[in-house]
């Protein structure tokens, strides 16, 4: 039997450290989501035009429902699309 007590991990330890997801709105201090700037809510939008879940964008429940209803009314206005190809 060998007689070495060093412990060895598959992988190394400290290594899967991610960033912390934080709320954009928190942080900035905005209160208010302007359904009239499709620019800024087109980060919140994947390429075929889908809402991004919170988990992936980090952002709180209160901001991500008023995220939800901005690009609702946007789209309902025209000035989003419901689906699309490649928007980004």
């Amino acid at each position: 039997m060998a007689q070495n007590d060093e412990i060895r991990y598959l992988t190394p330890q400290g290594t899967d450290q991610k960033k912390k997801k934080y709320c954009r709105f928190k942080k900035s201090g905005i209160k208010y989501i302007d359904y009239k700037d499709p620019e800024f809510l087109k980060k919140f939008l994947n390429e075929q035009g889908k809402i991004l879940p919170r988990r992936i964008t980090g952002t709180s429940l209160k901001f991500q429902r008023k995220v939800a209803q901005a690009v609702k009314k946007a789209r309902h206005l025209a000035l989003l699309p419901y689906v699309t190809d490649m928007m980004k």
